[in-house]
Parts: structure tokens; C-alpha cells; sequence
């Protein structure tokens, strides 16, 4: 049986999308065979400077979006939350780091990485700014931690150098605007027909799943 792909579009300055990683997690551990989930940006913290001033004030706006968190994250003991964030450590741009992870990302598949370096390199940089207070729009911090987590800088100085990190990050955001994901972060289930987006509990999540692998036509609509 060919796995169902989930694709897990977020943006790693997203908060929700780290807490989200515990539901991908969850995911994988139930369906190890049946549930293959695929990588994805998209631009919700482009422009920080811009966006958290506008939404939450100009005059205490990071102030008042590090009280939101913190409370938010209340019932979520496992997620740590540096007190520094967006009050102190305050990264430009999702953007940078996400062209960085997916350099990273064309290594592994181009085979200049090992298998998983991705996947773990992305949690060690939100790990960085949500857990340590890291600015990660800075390209130093994205190289020590890729560094910790195994990867060869000269083969992802190669993809941002001739373009195709560019090219990926691209699509990726592209894409995400074709199939209307709306916010960070986003579970796309068959081919985009089944779109969840935002803090969405685990069994809502595994209930779109369970519908599939019963019925895994994808030319039969899901009742789900």
C-alpha cells in the first residue's frame, strides 16, 4: 500500500507550529507504514517588524505577543518558551531560515545529507528561538545549528548559491497560496481536499487519516 501523505505546511516562527510537531509526532507513531508527512514553508512571519506591531500594537505589540504565548502554552507543559522571545530575540524574517532549512532539504534528497538531517535540523532551529532564545534569522545561528545537527555547510552553500534553495522556497510558497493555507500550520490531506489548519486537536487530525486509509481511493470523495 502506497503511504498517505500528509503535507505539514509551517512557518518556523510559528509557535502553533511547533506545538504541532507533537501531533506530527503522534501521527507517526500510529501509522509508521501508512502515513508518510512532507515538509512545507509558508510566509506568516515574513515580516515581523510589520506584522506583530500591526496586530498587536505599536506602542507594546512584543510585549503583548510574548504574554500571548505565554499564556497559550499553558496547557502544553512539553513545549518550553524562552521569556526572551519577540521581546528581546525579535528575527527579521521567517524567510531566512527557511531558505536555509530548505537547502538543507534539497541536500538530503540530492543525497549530500544523511536521511532525517531535514526533519532534525528544522526542530533544532525551532528548538533555538522558541526554546534557547536564538535569533535564527541570522545566518550564524543557522550554521551552528546545523553544524550540531550533522549537516556539510559546503553542499547547502551550493543550493543558496546557484539558486535552487530560491527555487524550492518558491514553490513552497507558491503552493501554499494555490491550495489556500490559510494559516500556520496546515495539515493537506488527499491532494489538498482535506485542509486543517491552526491549533487542530490530534483526533480530529487522526479521524481525516482513519477516513483515508478505509477508503483510499483518491477519485472518492471523503465523508470526513
Amino acid at each position: 500500500m502506497t503511504p498517505i501523505k500528509v503535507v505539514y505546511f509551517s512557518d518556523v516562527l510559528c509557535v502553533w507550529a511547533y506545538v504541532g510537531l507533537l501531533r506530527v509526532d503522534a501521527i507517526l507513531r500510529a501509522y509508521p507504514q501508512q502515513v508518510h508527512v512532507e515538509h512545507r514553508f509558508c510566509s506568516i512571519f515574513g515580516d515581523t517588524a510589520q506584522k506583530i506591531p500591526a496586530t498587536w500594537g505599536e506602542v507594546d505589540g512584543y510585549r503583548a505577543f510574548n504574554a500571548h504565548l505565554r499564556h497559550s502554552l499553558e496547557p502544553f507543559p512539553e513545549v518550553k518558551l524562552n521569556p526572551h522571545v519577540w521581546t528581546d530575540v525579535r528575527p527579521a524574517s521567517s524567510m531566512s531560515p527557511h531558505l536555509f532549512l530548505k537547502a538543507i532539504q534539497l541536500a538530503e534528497r540530492d543525497e549530500a545529507c544523511a536521511q532525517g538531517t531535514f526533519e532534525a535540523t528544522a526542530r533544532a532551529m525551532r528548538a533555538a528561538f522558541f526554546e534557547l532564545g536564538q535569533d535564527i534569522a541570522v545566518e550564524q545561528v543557522q550554521h551552528e545549528v546545523a553544524l550540531q545537527a550533522g549537516v556539510q555547510l559546503s553542499a547547502v552553500e551550493q543550493l543558496l548559491r546557484n539558486g535552487r534553495a530560491h527555487a524550492a522556497l518558491a514553490s513552497d510558497y507558491q503552493a501554499a497560496t494555490t491550495l489556500g493555507v490559510q494559516g500556520s500550520p496546515t495539515f493537506l490531506l488527499n491532494d489538498g481536499r482535506q485542509k486543517l489548519y491552526g491549533n487542530v486537536g490530534y483526533r480530529i487530525i487522526d479521524a481525516n487519516i482513519q477516513e483515508l486509509l478505509r477508503e483510499p481511493n483518491p477519485d472518492q470523495a471523503s465523508w470526513c
